[in-house]
């Protein structure tokens, strides 16, 4: 089975040119979280401002917060303190969790064109044109590979913003019961990633990073925003200034 990074490599990573973008990946070593205190972290400092990145959402659930929880395996009786421990479960169990979250991206170009990256609707993007922003697909259980974002950031002369969110398609607040990690792989540097571990019981929606281009810098920011709508709420939050209405999403092979 190829993978979802060599399929990165031999399709999508592919500019316009023909070009193969690389990426340091799970490989790197080195992590930076972004937190309340330290929200903010210059790529162009970093010299990561260029090349192939690509944002990952992945996210688990404890099996003590979904109704009923998994069966106990055979032979807890022998060890009666396992009991005691919540067990932490794999969200792409579907008979287990019934939460699908999503990764989406709000984006603005330097000429005045916005939109939205999502699997709601079937807007996927594009790596060669604008908005230089493509998402991977829509992965309806937290599999263990997540959703993914690339990013061609060779035009990011042409990006004023891009603003990564998270929302729940099925509209279930469960963001006080999901674990989830937001990763950004740039080309070079250390991966960047913030978590929601934010107690939002009633959200279904989530600004998670808030990407810049200003003053020839390129910058992302910690944003953990929780509102309880959708798109729309978080389109005036940071006003876009988009159109919504009601939308469905569309498989995609």
């Amino acid at each position: 089975m190829v993978s979802l990074w060599e399929h990165w490599r031999r399709g999508m990573g592919r500019g316009a040119g023909g070009q193969s973008f690389d990426s340091m990946g799970p490989f790197s070593g080195h992590a930076v979280e972004l937190t309340k205190r330290h929200s903010e972290v210059s790529l162009t400092k970093q010299g990561a401002d260029t090349g192939g990145m690509r944002v990952n959402l992945s996210w688990r659930m404890r099996s003590s917060d979904v109704g009923g929880g998994r069966t106990r395996p055979r032979g807890s009786l022998r060890h009666p303190l396992r009991s005691l421990k919540p067990e932490v479960v794999q969200a792409h169990t579907q008979g287990v969790v019934n939460v699908d979250l999503d990764l989406a991206c709000l984006y603005e170009m330097k000429d005045g064109s916005k939109g939205v990256v999502q699997p709601l609707g079937g807007f996927y993007g594009d790596l060669s044109s604008p908005p230089y922003v493509k998402l991977s697909g829509d992965d309806r259980f937290g599999s263990p590979s997540g959703e993914t974002i690339y990013v061609n950031l060779d035009n990011k002369d042409e990006i004023s913003r891009l603003l990564f969110f998270v929302y729940i398609y099925d509209g279930t607040p469960a963001f006080d019961r999901t674990h989830a990690i937001l990763t950004l792989y740039p080309s070079s540097g250390p991966r960047v990633q913030v978590s929601l571990d934010e107690r939002a019981p009633q959200a279904r929606s989530c600004a998670v990073l808030l990407l810049q281009n200003e003053k020839n810098e390129l910058t992302v920011r910690r944003e953990v925003r929780y509102v309880y709508g959708f798109q729309s709420e978080l389109d005036r939050l940071y006003g876009w200034g988009l159109q919504w209405g009601r939308g469905y999403k569309t498989h995609k092979v």
